[in-house]
Formats: structure tokens, C-alpha cells, sequence
């Protein structure tokens, strides 16, 4: 078999629409097999070789919607420790758009009154800061009071303690985020990552700029921010089509 038999053989099946991820399959395992027939002389060269797989496409950011995430300061008072610990988790998360490792390794000493600012430990120990705002001020300076309630002195000055006064764990964070998310979306996926894009996506949508936007999230680089501009586009085509008299 030719190399050109194996690209018209793709172009078949992407023509007949097969999904990338069963074509990078289906040529992994020719590919595979010309290697075993190279390796042991059946064969002078591998005709799979140079066969470029196709991409697969990537994913948009799922986020939730502008209006129903404002719940969130509609909610009532509560002197509960970990009621308001859960609705501070979830706030702080759409607000600063923290991973949920990042919030779960936040000391009481990285929140900086006077500038408004949380210090963030992110991927490759790499070090930033998140502005916040003075109602989260507020919100954390009436957690820090609770909190003394749940405090064994098992976990230090970790911001977030769990139910029994240790390190919060990956699952009470996620707990806390699915629970608050059942109330307002049917989504699927309900995780602490979806405030993330929530707050990214918010952000462009109000004009933020992207540079901004990148320091914010901790990420090494700009690509991997520009997902979020794929919302907004696609945002910006809905209002198009729904308002736009020609349409």
C-alpha cells in the first residue's frame, strides 16, 4: 500500500464524516502495523509514516449565564459555619476564577486587606494575584469569624477548613459548587473548573482585556485564553441573528 492510498482512504472517511478521534485510531493501528512488518524486514519503509491525523476539535468552555449566577449575592444571611463556608467557596471561585487546588491551599496570611488582594499559588509553584472585591472582603472577614467554630487546629491558617476542622478536601469543594449549580442550571457537568469559565467568559463579555484576563488565570500563555473569545464570538452571532433586520 502507497502513502497516497492511505490519505485518499482518510479523505474518504472524513468526507463521510467520521469523528477525528476514530480516525487517529483507525491510523494508529495501520501505523502500528507497517512498524511491525519495518521492524522485522517484512517491508523497507513505513508508507503511514508522514500520514497527518486530523485534528480533533476543540471543546468550548461551558459556562453559566450572567443572570443566573447573580443568585449568588441574592442569598440570605446565615450564621450556619458551613453553609456560608459553601457559598463563600462558590463565590470566591466566580469572582477570581481560582482553580479549586489553588482555593483549597489559601492561607488566612494571602488575603491582603489593604490592597484587595488574594495571593494565589498556582501550577509550577508559580506565584500571582488576584484582585477582590470589598464585598468578598467582607464576606471572607465574616468567615474567618465562623470559622473559629470548625477550627480543631488540625489545618493551620488555612483559609477553608472542613467539616471536622482539617484541610478542606477536593470533594467538599466540589460538593459545595454541584450543589449550588443544581439550583440554576440542568448542565451536566456541575464542577468547580465551570466558574472558571464562567468568570473568563463574564469578563470578555464586559470588555475585559484578554492580556488581563490571562494574568488573572494564571496561564503561561496566551493561547490557551483565547478559548474564551470563541464564546463571545458566538454570543455576538445570537444577538446578530436575533437583531439585526436583515436577518
Amino acid at each position: 500500500m502507497r502513502s497516497s492510498m492511505i490519505r485518499t482512504w482518510v479523505a474518504q472517511m472524513m468526507e463521510e464524516k467520521l469523528a477525528p478521534s476514530s480516525i487517529q485510531r483507525k491510523l494508529s493501528s495501520i501505523h502500528s502495523c507497517y512498524r511491525f512488518l519495518v521492524k522485522n524486514g517484512l517491508l523497507t519503509s513505513n508508507p503511514a509514516r508522514n500520514i497527518h491525523k486530523p485534528k480533533k476539535p476543540s471543546r468550548l468552555p461551558v459556562f453559566i449565564e450572567e443572570n443566573k449566577m447573580m443568585g449568588l449575592y441574592e442569598a440570605p444571611e446565615t450564621g450556619d459555619p458551613l453553609i456560608f463556608r459553601n457559598r463563600l467557596i462558590v463565590t470566591l471561585l466566580y469572582e477570581t476564577g481560582i482553580r479549586r487546588a489553588e482555593l483549597i491551599h489559601l492561607h488566612i496570611a494571602d488575603v491582603d486587606k489593604s490592597l484587595k488582594q488574594i495571593k494565589v499559588l498556582g501550577k509550577r509553584s508559580k506565584m500571582r494575584y488576584v484582585p477582590i472585591s470589598d464585598m468578598m472582603l467582607t464576606m471572607i472577614d465574616r468567615w474567618i469569624q465562623l470559622r473559629s467554630s470548625l477550627d480543631r487546629g488540625l489545618a493551620g491558617d488555612l483559609l477553608f477548613l472542613g467539616d471536622r476542622g482539617k484541610k478542606i478536601g477536593d470533594s467538599a469543594v466540589y460538593k459545595a459548587v454541584k450543589t449550588y449549580l443544581s439550583g440554576i442550571t440542568t448542565m451536566k457537568k456541575r464542577s468547580p473548573h465551570i466558574m472558571r469559565h464562567s468568570f473568563a467568559t463574564h469578563m470578555l463579555n464586559h470588555g475585559a482585556d484578554l492580556n488581563v484576563i490571562k494574568e488573572i488565570l494564571g496561564h503561561s500563555s496566551l493561547a490557551a485564553t483565547q478559548i474564551y473569545t470563541h464564546n463571545s464570538i458566538e454570543k455576538l452571532r445570537a444577538i446578530h441573528e436575533k437583531m439585526h433586520p436583515r436577518q
